[in-house]
């Protein structure tokens, strides 16, 4: 399997510069938001573990959700690293809010 090594096409089917840097601009952003969201589940672990568990479904979801992206992202011709990175996070977080829902 082949790795993205960032080189773009040159030539004819070469990719304008300004769209290459708003492409590598919204991906960083993107991951970082992705990664906030998912990390924003550490208030639902504490207050699992304090005795209020919340409903295991949402990050039962978005473990999924962060499974099947990760799994798309690494199954890429070109590994798809910001989809890979920003997804971990969902699966780690989510999977442990839904296990701590059940052993608080």
């Amino acid at each position: 399997m082949r790795i993205d090594t960032s080189k773009y096409p040159t030539g004819d089917n070469a990719v304008h510069p300004k769209k290459v840097r708003r492409l590598k601009i919204l991906s960083k952003v993107a991951t970082i938001t992705c990664i906030a969201m998912y990390v924003s589940y550490i208030p639902q672990i504490i207050a699992n573990f304090s005795g209020s568990p919340v409903s295991p479904l949402q990050p039962l979801v978005a473990t999924i959700n962060g499974c099947l992206w990760t799994g798309y992202g690494w199954s890429k011709t070109y590994k798809d690293w910001p989809v890979i990175i920003a997804n971990i996070p969902g699966v780690i977080f989510g999977l442990v809010t839904v296990i701590t829902v059940y052993i608080h």
